[in-house]
């Protein structure tokens, strides 16, 4: 995935539509990873799958040497299914955030929330960049 051609939210997760706007994938950005640190552990309970969560509500949690923080979800969706490779190599998040380091698929249930979120320049912007 291109970073330029995803939409982020102001949590800094990241999302990206794929062609029938339905299927998508979350993640958090590199920005977001780099501030963490070294991550090495990722909280999602996987009884999720198959559950919607609301836009903004809280589906996780990742756990870096120095910090816990929480995931948002950044749309509302139906959780489709879980990257299981990152509860045992969660470093994948630090070293390809927008590839292997994808946490969650969703469906998305309202396409207007996505619209809402920002371009990659205007999250570079908001992150000072």
């Amino acid at each position: 995935m291109n970073p330029n051609n995803l939409k982020y939210s102001k949590n800094h997760e990241w999302i990206g539509l794929e062609v029938n706007k339905e299927k998508t994938y979350i993640g958090i950005t590199h920005f977001a990873q780099k501030e963490l640190g070294d991550i090495i552990y990722l909280d999602i309970d996987e009884t999720v799958v198959g559950t919607k969560i609301q836009e903004g509500k809280v589906f996780g949690t990742i756990e870096a040497v120095k910090t816990v923080s929480d995931l948002f979800m950044p749309v509302s969706g139906k959780i489709l299914e879980i990257n299981k490779v990152l509860f045992s190599k969660p470093e994948h998040i630090n070293k390809n955030p927008y590839e292997k380091g994808w946490i969650l698929q969703i469906k998305i249930l309202d396409t207007k929330e996505y619209d809402r979120l920002m371009s990659f320049e205007e999250y570079k912007k908001y992150i000072g960049k």
